[in-house]
C-alpha cells in the first residue's frame, strides 16, 4: 500500500514537470563549458525546436570542439550540425550502456527537416570495446569519431543532456548555401507571391530586405490571392511612403522561423516599427497553426518558402494591415438626438395646451396608466448594492482562489505523504 502511494505521488510530480516543459538554453547557462554551443543554439533558433519537443536528448560539445566545428562555417551549416546532435529519444548513461544488441539507430531533428537523404537524418549509437559508447552518422562506412564523455543533466524521461567528444559529421552536412545569396524575387514568384515580389522591387524595399539578410530577416509574403480579396485595400492608391511602410510591416528584422513564432509572447516589432508608430504584430498559436494579428485583421501562416539561418520566408493568406494605416478615422460625434435620453412613456404624451387663466390639474386620462402590481423586492437598493454580474464575478474570483489554494494544498500533501513513507 505504501509503495503504491509513493508511486502515485512520484507519477504526479513527473507529469507536473512534463507539463512545465524545458528550456535548453536556461539549463546550459549554468555550464560555462558549453557557452559557445549554447550561443549557436540561440543564433540558429535550434533551441526553439528542442524546447517544442516532449522528449529529446541533446548531445552537447565543449567549447573547444564547438569552436572547431563552427570555424569558417555558415550559420546554415552549423544549424544542420546542431540538429543532427539532438536525438528524438531519451538516452541516459544507463540506457547507453544497456543498448539491445549493443547498437541502435535513432532519429534526430535533422531528419524532421525533410532535407536528409536516405537515413542520413539518423545517428548510430554503438557500444565499443572497453565500455566506450560511440556516435556516428548513419552514412555507410562512417567512423565513430564522437564518443560519450559524461552526463550533464537529466529530466526523466523528457530531457537528457550528454557531453560527447566531437561533432557527428557526414559529407555535405555543412555545405548548406548561405541565405544571403538567395534570390528573393525568384523564390517569391515560385511560391505564388508575384504581386508582392513586384511591389518590393518597384518600391525599392527589396534593397532594404537584402541589407538585413546578413544579420536576420523574416518575411511574411502575402500570396497573389490575398491582393484580390474582397476586403483587401487598393495598394495602388497608397502614397509611396505608406506603401514602403506597409511592405516593411510584412518583415521582422530578425530570424524568427515558425517554431520560434510559436513561443512568441506579447507583441513583436516589425521593420516598420519606429518612433512614428508601433507597427507591431501579435502571434496566435494553436498547435501547429500560427496566425498573425495586426489589430485590424488576422492572417494565417500558410507555408515556409525558405528557412536558412539567418533568413526565413513564410507565406501568409491575407495582407497584414497595420492599425496605424488602416485603423480608420474616429467615428463622428453623435448628433443632439442621439445624445437625448429616450423619453419615458409619460413624456411621450402631448403636453396640454396652455390656456389663459387659472391653471387646472391635468385630467387623470392624460396620465400614464398605473404600473401593474409587482412583488416586493427581497431587499432595497441600499440593502443589496451588488449587481448580479458583480456577484458572478465574485464567485469566479473565489473559485480561482480556491483552485490555487487547492493546488498548493495538493503539493504540500504530496510532500508530507512522501516524507511520512520514507
Amino acid at each position: 500500500m505504501a509503495s503504491s502511494l509513493l508511486l502515485l505521488f512520484l507519477t504526479f510530480f513527473l507529469l507536473l514537470a512534463a507539463a512545465n516543459g524545458h528550456n535548453i538554453t536556461a539549463i546550459l547557462d549554468k555550464y560555462p563549458d558549453y557557452s559557445l554551443y549554447n550561443s549557436y543554439l540561440t543564433q540558429t533558433k535550434v533551441c526553439d525546436e528542442i524546447n517544442s519537443r516532449e522528449t529529446v536528448t541533446c548531445l552537447v560539445l565543449p567549447n573547444s570542439a564547438m569552436a572547431a566545428l563552427s570555424s569558417k562555417q555558415s550559420l546554415a551549416g552549423i544549424k544542420n550540425a546542431l540538429r543532427l546532435l539532438n536525438l528524438l529519444d531519451y538516452f541516459d548513461p544507463q540506457k547507453l550502456h544497456d543498448l539491445p544488441r549493443g547498437t541502435t539507430l535513432t532519429t534526430t531533428l535533422y531528419q524532421t527537416t525533410g532535407n536528409a537523404a536516405g537515413n542520413l537524418g539518423f545517428v548510430n549509437i554503438t557500444n565499443l570495446r572497453g565500455g566506450k559508447v560511440g556516435f556516428a552518422s548513419a552514412a555507410p562506412g562512417a567512423k565513430f569519431d564522437a564518443s560519450y564523455t559524461k552526463s550533464v543533466k537529466q529530466i526523466p524521461y523528457n530531457l537528457s543532456v550528454l557531453e560527447i567528444s566531437a561533432p557527428i559529421i557526414f559529407p555535405g552536412l555543412l555545405d548548406a548555401p548561405s541565405a544571403s545569396s538567395a534570390n528573393l524575387t525568384a523564390l517569391l514568384e515560385k511560391a505564388g507571391c508575384k504581386t508582392f515580389a513586384s511591389l518590393i522591387v518597384t518600391s525599392g524595399v527589396l534593397k532594404i530586405y537584402q541589407s538585413a539578410m546578413d544579420k536576420g530577416l523574416t518575411l511574411f509574403a502575402p500570396n497573389d490571392e490575398a491582393f484580390k480579396a474582397k476586403d483587401a485595400p487598393d495598394v495602388n492608391s497608397l502614397s509611396s511612403a505608406d506603401l514602403v511602410t506597409l511592405l516593411q510591416y510584412h518583415a521582422l528584422p530578425s530570424y524568427t522561423p515558425k517554431d520560434s513564432l510559436k513561443t512568441a509572447k506579447g507583441t513583436i516589432s516589425t521593420m516598420a516599427s519606429s518612433a512614428s508608430g508601433k507597427y507591431d504584430l501579435s502571434v496566435i498559436s494553436r498547435g501547429d497553426d500560427i496566425s498573425l494579428d495586426t489589430g485590424v485583421d488576422t492572417s494565417r501562416i500558410a507555408s515556409t518558402v525558405l528557412d536558412d539561418t539567418p533568413v526565413c520566408v513564410l507565406t501568409v493568406d491575407n495582407l497584414l494591415l497595420p492599425s496605424e494605416l488602416f485603423g480608420g478615422a474616429p467615428a463622428p460625434a453623435p448628433g443632439p438626438i442621439a445624445l437625448t435620453p429616450s423619453p419615458s412613456p409619460a413624456a411621450t404624451a402631448p403636453a396640454p395646451a396652455k390656456k389663459k387663466g387659472k391653471a387646472k390639474a391635468p385630467s387623470p386620462a392624460a396620465l400614464s396608466p398605473p404600473a401593474p402590481p409587482m412583488s416586493a423586492p427581497e431587499s432595497s437598493p441600499s440593502d443589496a448594492p451588488v449587481s448580479e454580474a458583480d456577484k458572478a464575478d465574485e464567485k469566479i474570483s473565489a473559485a480561482v482562489v480556491a483552485r490555487s489554494v487547492g493546488t498548493l494544498g495538493t503539493v504540500v500533501l504530496a510532500s508530507w505523504a512522501i516524507a511520512s513513507i520514507l
